[in-house]
């Protein structure tokens, strides 16, 4: 019997599926300490200087324990504050999707051919280039439309939706059809644990030493996801190739997916599941743009370390959604784990909408333990509708869909907020858990 070539005589393609590729997981987790760090401190941050503008100087006590007596929740400098910082998160979100959506569009179908390291490089440091804008602007004292322009930036380059896209295709890339879903499902764990481990330690840092060095921490995670894409990481596509960036043919290849795909069948199941997608993201931006808002106000009023310890209960969910995502797999097809996922994401939202005591808001926390099971099924079942060579812009595609969900979201969660604050401040939290009963009747 022959023995096989050494491996500096294989072809260039088959040397490559000799060596093992770096796991994809690190720099999803860096990305998201990144966002997951930033998200909440730069939301405390507009709140404290947008108080400390308009004289409400409770707004920054940090001996507070929240909103003090009960006739704050009455102040109408206090909702003046609340309504403001729900507006200025309008602003940052409207300004990154509307770049978002033609950056991603770009890039995504463009790794396709030039391999998924550029595109994961370049949006990598677009986000440390948002992170240095933000501490510019703190130690600078500049004024908080700056937060704008680097929001604005890192959208150019992709921002933390092409991260998501490349990764997501990554896995596509380096997986068969069998396990897609638990490895979509592992990747998206690996968001929770960066998101509970920069809630936790990101709400007592500033409670400890204010805003500046948790940001600095921003910055250097984003730094070292791109060192990491640039330096760590193989590449997934087989045959990676030159291919212009700037031209129209990548948004005709994402508009293709959906007019002309490989089976006729597959157009009515993406669109199906890409609308399942939608409102569920949708609804859970929705309701993570208003959670900090939600505990800051009255009657919770809770500080910035129990705020990190509800952030690290929100994300716990992705972590024991793998689990449950595993065990449900043994005994149950994916749109059933889907549709328990569904029930379980409505549940908690209800609990929380009238939470007006600590305990209650973790109990409807906890209830969300299995509401992260969802996105894996559908992000899976989407990848298997098309080919391996289309993987970038049916991931870019989704990546749109998931910027047109943060523009969506923040419009109506961040509007519907401060307009029902006079009779339910949970409003949107039930009318979130309303709109799920839309995906879960598609899936089912």
């Amino acid at each position: 019997m022959a023995a096989p070539p050494p491996a500096a005589e294989l072809p260039a393609a088959a040397r490559r599926r000799c060596y093992r590729l770096p796991a994809v997981e690190p720099l999803v987790f860096l990305a998201t300490v990144s966002l997951s760090l930033q998200g909440p401190l730069a939301t405390q941050y507009l709140w404290d200087r947008l108080g400390a503008d308009h004289g409400y100087y409770g707004a920054n006590d940090s001996s507070s324990t929240g909103c003090g007596n009960s006739s704050a929740g009455n102040d109408p400098l206090r909702q003046e504050v609340e309504t403001l910082v729900s507006h200025w998160n309008l602003y940052i979100n409207l300004g990154g999707f509307f770049v978002g959506i033609f950056s991603v569009t770009l890039f995504g179908p463009w790794s396709d051919s030039v391999g998924r390291r550029p595109a994961l490089v370049l949006s990598a440091a677009g986000m440390a280039l948002q992170a240095a804008v933000y501490l510019l602007v703190m130690y600078l004292h500049l004024h908080v439309a700056y937060f704008l322009l680097g929001r604005l930036l890192s959208s150019l380059l992709g921002d933390y939706n092409l991260i998501l896209a490349s990764c997501f295709a990554y896995v596509a890339d380096t997986s068969d059809k069998n396990t897609r879903t638990f490895r979509v499902a592992i990747l998206e764990a690996c968001l929770g644990i960066a998101g509970m481990l920069a809630s936790i330690g990101g709400g007592h840092w500033r409670r400890a030493q204010g805003y500046i060095n948790p940001f600095w921490l921003v910055f250097a995670a984003s730094v070292a996801a791109a060192l990491y894409a640039a330096f760590c990481l193989q590449e997934s596509v087989k045959q990676p190739k030159p291919a212009r960036l700037f031209t129209l043919s990548h948004y005709k290849a994402v508009y293709r997916l959906y007019t002309a795909p490989e089976h006729r069948s597959s157009r009515s199941q993406l669109a199906l599941y890409s609308l399942a997608f939608f409102l569920l993201v949708t609804v859970h931006f929705g309701a993570k743009d208003i959670f900090v808002l939600y505990e800051l106000g009255f009657p919770l009023c809770w500080t910035s370390d129990l705020i990190g310890y509800g952030s690290a209960a929100n994300y716990l969910a992705y972590l024991s959604s793998l689990g449950g995502l595993r065990l449900l797999q043994l005994c149950l097809k994916d749109s059933w784990v889907a549709e328990i996922a569904l029930v379980s994401n409505i549940s908690g939202l209800v609990v929380i909408s009238i939470a007006t005591t600590t305990a209650l808001m973790f109990t409807g926390y906890g209830i969300l333990f299995l509401s992260m099971a969802a996105t894996p099924v559908i992000r899976s079942k989407l990848s298997k509708l098309v080919s391996e060579t289309e993987q970038g812009a049916l991931f870019a595609s989704v990546a749109c869909v998931q910027g047109l969900c943060s523009l969506v979201a923040t419009g109506v969660f961040n509007s519907l907020y401060p307009a029902t604050l006079n009779f339910m401040r949970g409003f949107p939290f039930l009318f979130g858990a309303i709109i799920l009963l839309i995906p879960a009747a598609i899936i089912g």
